[in-house]
């Protein structure tokens, strides 16, 4: 596995689930509330980072419905959501959060599937933890308590989707008019999985992806490192991101970074104050820059000496996704220092991660001779 670059090109990410990363955002959004549902505004988002040349947009997601938390948050599906965009799009990786953790890793890989396929393999998924007990609730299970048993569910799930996008070679679909055949069942395969809380035999339903395996984000310390093609890794300082960065064991390593960026209209400082009258902006230990978009560039910059990615999530996104599409971007473009995705590209291949062989794959054989 490759660690991280050293003044390489970073590949940047933002996060583009609600109105922001403050649970107050929605009170300096650009749109009425009621517009946060809406079909145009995630359009807008998608066509925006798109255009800016980000590599990549997440969409978090959640099953409690609003009222359940002190900051609720009403959503559509995270899958749903990337789905649409992927409609709407046609050189960014966009990636749901999806959590494995009470949902059956069998559709979860369906649903994954899918969405590679509508976006022409521009797929990924960030891979999340169920935490509460109403969660559980939630899905009629019970409750997965203490984070060992929710990373053992998470190892397990990937473990399970992974081998599921395997359950079907590349070539099994066979569209033979000639013979009436649609599939070849020798190149469709049980995945027999037996963990300590189920079991899985599998094939898929869904045809194997065009990228062969969706890029997994997720964090090394919660999913093991050799199921992830990406780490998100997290840390208050560069020398902390660091650290993490160095010791995450994954190809890609892309860094957690939280913004607030001065806007023509008041500066981040003034807009967290701002917020911060409604509730404090929630401390996910994650790396935070308030100021500047000449500062968040240099920041950047620096941190591009440590890992391949960042993901950006801004405090308000109608406020400061305009300020990194034109001014943060263009700067580090012009300084070659972002790698925007080419029209046409697999999201693995944007990120320089090789298309994987199939587990299952013996060598082939010509129709004629079967």
């Amino acid at each position: 596995m490759s660690g991280p670059k050293s003044g390489s090109a970073l590949h940047l990410a933002v996060e583009v689930d609600g109105d922001g990363s403050h649970p107050s955002a929605w009170r300096r959004a650009a749109h009425p509330p009621d517009r946060l549902l809406g079909p145009r505004r995630l359009a807008r988002l998608a066509a925006t980072a798109e255009n800016a040349g980000f590599t990549l947009i997440t969409l978090d997601d959640g099953v409690l419905p609003p009222g359940t938390a002190p900051d609720p948050v009403g959503r559509i599906g995270a899958v749903e959501r990337a789905a649409f965009a992927a409609a709407s799009t046609s050189t960014i990786g966009i990636a749901p959060a999806l959590p494995v953790t009470y949902a059956e890793p069998f559709h979860v890989s369906s649903q994954l599937a899918s969405l590679d396929h509508i976006s022409a393999g521009r797929a990924g998924w960030v891979v999340t933890e169920e935490t509460g007990p109403e969660a559980a609730r939630a899905w009629g299970r019970p409750p997965v308590t203490g984070a060992a048993e929710r990373a053992r569910e998470s190892g397990d799930g990937v473990e399970v989707v992974r081998a599921l996008w395997d359950s079907w070679e590349d070539d099994a679909v066979i569209r033979s008019v000639a013979t009436s055949r649609y599939l070849d069942r020798e190149r469709l395969h049980y995945v027999d999985f037996t963990g300590e809380t189920y079991a899985v035999k599998g094939p898929a339903i869904v045809p194997r992806p065009p990228q062969g395996q969706l890029v997994v984000l997720g964090r090394p310390d919660r999913v093991p490192a050799d199921l992830l093609d990406v780490a998100l890794v997290e840390g208050r300082d560069l020398a902390s991101v660091a650290g993490a960065a160095a010791a995450a064991g994954t190809p890609r390593v892309f860094a957690e970074v939280e913004v607030a960026l001065d806007t023509p209209d008041a500066t981040g400082a003034e807009r967290v104050a701002d917020l911060a009258r409604y509730a404090p902006w929630p401390d996910g230990r994650r790396l935070r820059h308030i100021g500047s978009a000449d500062g968040l560039a240099a920041l950047l910059a620096e941190l591009s000496r440590h890992v391949d990615g960042v993901r950006l999530r801004p405090l308000v996104l109608d406020e400061d996704l305009p300020v990194l599409s034109r001014l943060v971007v263009p700067d580090l473009s012009a300084r070659r220092l972002v790698a925007r995705p080419l029209p046409g590209t697999a999201l693995r291949t944007t990120l320089g991660l090789e298309r994987p062989a199939n587990r299952f794959a013996t060598t082939a054989v010509p129709e004629e001779a079967r």
